[in-house]
């Protein structure tokens, strides 16, 4: 007679039973307190920082502020050529990077055939989003700035950031559509619709709060970047009142002018004008990611 068989056996076995469902409780109480501690301490941390930001900056903000370029005096300077700089580059990278990336998901999610190619460019445009943002400005400059022809200009920098956030709009897009459970798209397969008809018409309204999410989150990382602009041409005070809004002229935008404001010796910039400039960015952050949450429960209410 085998050890398991006997009453002492039957007994261990039942105790190990039910000691096992309390030793998972016990780790998964552990697991969540220790989550729990995290997020208290990312959020202590992000508290603080914001509270030292607004503390030194909030002062400096005024109508002035935003329409005053950058002075040699830290009383004088302003924003405006960053600001109006940055509201451009967002502008023309979303007319640039959401019709291409969302066509691209479209392709490569619904029409495009299942092969070797396609598979290597799935694998690519996915490594591609983890590729350093200094990359994307260091290709930019080769090929707009010299090849190309086009300098250090405005659509130079919109350029590079688009490559930037192309990859990422791209997943994003591919995500939402794959989400959609395929029997809407085959119903309207099934009666009569074209595949684009029934894309357009089916697939991509139940996708769509999904595509924008991923990419207002896109540019709300666009808006942040430094490393591509500067390589790309940004420049830190333009006086222009023009240039800002041409394609063909030099631009600045807001994370090279708080750099410009951090790397002078004066106290004056580095604390108050480069933290005044950093609630103008966070502002911007903000509003983008309150537009996404908006128009992703917009289009839910209307699916």
């Amino acid at each position: 007679m085998s050890l398991l068989s006997t009453p002492a056996g039957i007994a261990r076995d039942a105790v190990l039973n039910l000691s096992a469902p309390a030793a998972r409780v016990r780790r998964e109480r552990a697991f969540q307190a220790v989550l729990l501690i995290a997020t208290l301490i990312a959020l202590v941390v992000m508290a603080t920082l914001l509270f030292d930001v607004l503390s030194d900056g909030a002062r400096r903000l005024s109508t002035d502020f935003f329409t005053s370029y950058t002075s040699r005096r830290a009383e004088d300077t302003g924003i405006r050529t960053g600001l109006t700089g940055s509201l451009s580059l967002m502008v023309m990278v979303a007319g640039m990077s959401f019709p291409i990336g969302v066509g691209a998901g479209i392709y490569l999610e619904i029409f495009a055939p299942s092969n070797r190619f396609t598979r290597f460019m799935q694998i690519n445009i996915a490594n591609l989003a983890g590729v350093p943002s200094v990359v994307y400005g260091l290709l930019s400059a080769a090929m707009f700035v010299y090849l190309a022809g086009l300098g250090r200009t405005l659509i130079t920098g919109a350029l590079a950031l688009t490559l930037l956030i192309l990859p990422v709009i791209i997943v994003a897009s591919r995500e939402a559509i794959r989400a959609v459970p395929p029997s809407i798209f085959n119903g309207a397969l099934a009666l009569g619709a074209t595949p684009w008809q029934a894309t357009q018409k089916q697939v991509l309204p139940v996708a769509m709060p999904g595509i924008l999410t991923g990419t207002i989150l896109a540019l709300s990382r666009a808006v942040g970047e430094t490393a591509p602009i500067l390589v790309a041409g940004a420049v830190f005070s333009r006086r222009a009142d023009n240039a800002p809004w041409e394609p063909l002229e030099a631009f600045g935008a807001l994370p090279v002018q708080v750099y410009d404001f951090i790397k002078r010796p004066q106290a004056e910039f580095q604390i108050e004008a480069a933290a005044a400039g950093i609630i103008v960015m966070l502002t911007v952050l903000l509003t983008m990611n309150s537009g996404a949450i908006i128009l992703r429960n917009r289009y839910a209410r209307k699916r």
